[in-house]
């Protein structure tokens, strides 16, 4: 079963999702996880081609936009491939960000504009080999959200929970600090 395109157009903008629609969209879902546990349950994957030559791989993607995953500089990279660490990031502000959305519209939270940033700390030396005893990848992950908007902040505050709580990228790092801001 694959879910259903949202995006539709109208003759002045993309069409905004109301939150009966986006019940809709999910409801038969939600029944038929509700009634087959066993069908909510998927694997999601990507592939990648290692290129040894290069020290590289390309990730393909369903897009047929492949992205080439390389050494990040501080490991001996040029900066000419993709750092898969900062991948990493992205999959989570794309995540959070997807997450926020649902959230916002299921519990009609007005939002003027949203920025997510996410930035991650880690020790390369760790990832070089060069101190056993210094973690691989990242010791923090910090993700931040930025809002225009009329609601109160105690609303806001519910949907950036919510948005954690529901992001698969972030309950899948899990140990991800989040918080947000107003800004004007």
């Amino acid at each position: 079963m694959r879910a259903p395109s949202v995006r539709s157009q109208d003759t002045e903008n993309e069409k905004l999702m109301k939150s009966d629609e986006l019940r809709n969209l999910q409801a038969p879902w939600k029944e038929k996880f509700r009634s087959d546990p066993q069908s909510a349950i998927a694997t999601i994957s990507t592939k990648g081609t290692v290129d040894f030559d290069a020290i590289a791989c390309q990730i393909d993607d369903e897009a047929d936009a492949p992205t080439v995953a390389g050494l990040h500089p501080m490991a001996g990279g040029d900066g000419s491939f993709a750092c898969a660490a900062e991948k990493l990031l992205e999959a989570l502000v794309g995540c959070a960000g997807v997450t926020l959305a649902a959230v916002c519209t299921a519990m009609e939270i007005s939002i003027d504009s949203a920025i997510l940033a996410a930035e991650g700390d880690m020790d390369f030396r760790g990832t070089l080999g060069i101190d056993r005893t210094t973690p691989v990848g990242f010791t923090e992950v910090r993700l931040q959200f930025q809002f225009r908007s009329p609601e109160p902040d105690e609303k806001l505050a519910k949907a950036v929970q919510l948005a954690e709580r529901y992001c698969v990228v972030a309950q899948t790092v899990k140990n991800v600090s989040v918080n947000w801001t107003r800004v004007e």
